[in-house]
């Protein structure tokens, strides 16, 4: 036997369901297409610019035209010399249009016939010749000239019986390794020992050790 009504109750329960499943199976599905789009924003913040963290940085020179050996031009500017001890004033002459600093005690070689080596120990500082001073850096601009002295003896020594007698000689500009050579006859003892001075400006207190300029 059927009670009143409960056809209409069961269809309304029917319905219910029917309508909570719908609800829930739309809930679900927009949760997911929120998910995935919030997943896809982050993977798109995340990815850096192509080449932002690889480039290198850029790399400058600081090559000084002109500042080498070759952009000299070595001289002899003057000499004096009394009881066997001789002083000679060379001058490195910046030939180039850059600005050049020279610091420190140029190379000596001295030369024989034919441009041969003769035997040749330098002593850095003075000696008998010149007064000794510490080495300073000397700021050449275009066309100026630094200094430097050179003392030797022309006093046998020890089993000499003579000395000989250079043609010219070599100086290589402190910093540098093109030497320079210059014309000249001095007669070098004591196996060839000659002292030579740091380079100096025209300006510094060691041009009083200057020799007098050559006549």
């Amino acid at each position: 036997m059927s009670l009143p009504g409960a056809g209409l109750s069961v269809r309304r329960v029917v319905i219910s369901v029917v309508l909570v499943s719908v609800a829930t199976v739309a809930g679900c599905s927009s949760n997911k297409q929120s998910a995935t789009t919030s997943s896809n924003a982050t993977t798109s913040t995340a990815v850096p610019a192509p080449g932002s963290t690889t480039l290198p940085a850029p790399t400058t020179s600081t090559t000084v035209p002109g500042c080498t050996g070759a952009n000299y031009a070595l001289s002899v500017l003057g000499s004096q010399g009394a009881a066997g001890t001789f002083e000679v004033t060379f001058g490195f002459r910046n030939t180039s249009s850059a600005t050049c600093a020279l610091t420190g005690y140029p190379g000596i070689q001295l030369l024989g016939a034919g441009g041969a080596d003769l035997a040749t120990n330098t002593v850095q500082g003075g000696g008998d010749s010149f007064t000794d001073f510490s080495p300073s850096t000397v700021e050449l601009a275009g066309g100026a000239t630094a200094y430097f002295n050179m003392g030797y003896s022309d006093v046998t020594t020890g089993t000499e019986s003579s000395c000989p007698t250079t043609t010219a000689l070599e100086a290589t500009p402190p910093g540098t390794s093109t030497p320079l050579q210059v014309s000249g006859q001095y007669v070098v003892c004591n196996g060839g020992t000659v002292n030579v001075s740091p380079v100096f400006g025209q300006g510094s207190p060691e041009t009083q050790t200057t020799a007098p300029p050559s006549t």
